[in-house]
């Protein structure tokens, strides 16, 4: 019995140091990141102000209430009935089987992991590329603070997270890997049939993987470019990976068409792209831009200081995502993906005198620090209540419910996500493809820029017109003869009136009387 309980000790120390190793800390606290700073998770909340959130919910619920795939129009009078594929539909189900089963704290959850996980996948990269854990963390806090465009209720996270898997994925492929990591590459058309139903940042991995084996064959010795290129059998293998993802990309409810959406997207979405913020130039005085500029001197110093010889796949994805990111803001997110693991191997390089993770660390310290985080996350977690009040002050619920199913109601994009929600009908929302496809986008934003209002008023017959008091178009019809505010309703985002046609100004005040601040 003695030595039963001698050799315990020793073994269970053991356990206790292989599991609270510097990984250990260094993961706790990149899971509290997301909680701590992102203005979607902290006290701020803002997730919930997201307007995509609802009709992706709303997409998910018709999904399962009918038990077919949308393929027309379900939610705006102004395109009902025209053809429309749903790009993102198995990204919204985590969300939505969340929200039916624990409600706001659901889509809480289902954010925060799905960002989690995008922080650790790059931490995993950033890690395999070093073979330093100091290094691999503080590349992935820099991204974490480029991911943060992103941060929140977005289906994309979804797919940022697959690029994430490709890219480990296609990082094992090389003339050093084991036979067991270059099977890997067989995962690959099955990642691709995943991801075209997650999201439309597919594309952008397709791009990378005829890049990755491009690049690859190429024999190079140029100064500080120099590989050697593929074996034929490493190259056949990704080829033949490719010809099947390809393929497996036609594997979704909408067959071609969902293949097409993130093409159309880039060829005939000119006013898509240029009316969304995220879509916008990077300005390089934000957070954003002064991190991406960061990292790129990061990069620069640590070649500078120690330098070494570079792929041509490597600085392409350098060259690529910078210029991505700066092109669109959105792509920050890209960058961080892109960029860390390249950040992460040049700081070990240059700046670290250890090659391995866990010397000089203290277990201890690490289980006490992974547990402050955990009791943080604990801590911080929002209540259902919480969560509910701060949806009820963000949104004009009372008016959006009480607008009727016979109304032709125009209103701010912005709301049109939880009009679909709350089954209300709406003109637009900010599922903007097909309104721009059928001409509704141009007369939105013209109506919203007192560009010929009255005139697109009166070619939608519309009766009710919901949106901003500070917005021109409330200010114009206030002014005009014929239009009575029926309700107004405020929010911490402002004061939202809904305005009536004198014809239907009667029908309008029996059916909803007036919310005052």
């Amino acid at each position: 019995m003695n030595t039963i309980v001698t050799n315990a000790a020793p073994q269970s120390r053991s356990l206790f140091r292989s599991i609270f190793t510097r990984h250990a800390l260094y993961i706790s606290l990149l899971m509290v990141l997301p909680i701590a700073l992102s203005q979607g998770l902290n006290w701020t909340l803002s997730l919930l102000a997201d307007p995509d959130l609802w009709w992706h919910l709303a997409d998910a619920r018709l999904l399962f209430s009918t038990g077919h795939f949308i393929q027309s129009e379900p939610y705006a009078f102004t395109v009902a009935g025209q053809r429309w594929v749903n790009p993102e539909w198995l990204s919204e189900l985590p969300f939505w089987f969340s929200f039916k089963v624990i409600g706001l704290r659901g889509v809480y959850l289902v954010t925060w992991l799905v960002v989690c996980a995008n922080v650790l996948l790059v931490y995993l990269r950033s890690f395999r590329a070093a073979r330093n854990a100091d290094a691999a963390f503080w590349a992935a806090g820099l991204g974490f603070v480029l991911m943060s465009v992103n941060v929140g209720p977005r289906m994309i996270a979804f797919g940022w997270a697959a690029l994430s898997l490709e890219l480990l994925i296609l990082e094992s492929v090389g003339e050093a890997a084991g036979h067991e990591d270059k099977r890997l590459v067989w995962l690959l058309p099955a990642l691709f049939c995943l991801w075209i139903n997650l999201h439309g940042s597919w594309l952008i991995g397709m791009a990378l993987f005829v890049l990755s084996i491009a690049a690859g064959s190429l024999r190079v010795r140029m100064g500080a470019l120099e590989q050697e290129p593929f074996t034929p059998g490493d190259r056949n293998r990704l080829l033949a990976a490719l010809a099947l993802s390809v393929a497996a990309l036609f594997i979704n409810p909408y067959g071609w068409r969902l293949v097409w959406n993130p093409i159309d997207m880039m060829l005939n979405q000119k006013l898509n792209l240029a009316s969304v913020s995220e879509w916008q130039p990077l300005k390089l005085g934000t957070p954003g831009g002064v991190t991406l500029l960061l990292a790129l001197a990061l990069i620069v110093l640590a070649n500078l200081k120690r330098s070494r010889k570079w792929s041509v796949y490597e600085l392409a994805i350098v060259f690529f995502a910078f210029y991505a990111a700066v092109d669109h803001v959105r792509f920050l997110f890209l960058a961080a993906v892109l960029i860390s693991p390249i950040l992460a191997s040049d700081l070990a390089r240059s700046f670290s005198s250890e090659s391995e993770a866990d010397s000089n660390t203290i277990p201890a310290m690490n289980a006490l620090i992974a547990a402050a985080a955990l009791v943080y996350v604990g801590v911080m977690f929002p209540s259902e209540a919480k969560l509910q009040k701060k949806l009820e002050t963000t949104f004009p619920l009372q008016t959006i419910r009480a607008i009727q199913p016979a109304w032709r109601t125009f209103n701010w994009d912005y709301l049109g996500g939880m009009m679909a929600f709350e089954s209300r009908p709406s003109f637009i929302d900010s599922r903007l493809d097909t309104f721009e496809h059928h001409g509704v986008l141009q007369d939105y934003l013209g109506a919203m820029n007192q560009v010929g209002p009255l005139q697109v008023l009166d070619r939608y017959k519309i009766d009710h017109v919901f949106v901003l008091q500070e917005q021109p178009i409330a200010y114009l019809l206030e002014r005009t003869p014929g239009w009575t505010i029926a309700r107004r309703e405020q929010t911490t985002g402002g004061e939202f009136v809904l305005l009536s046609r004198a014809a239907a100004a009667s029908s309008s005040n029996s059916q909803a009387s007036p919310v005052h601040p």
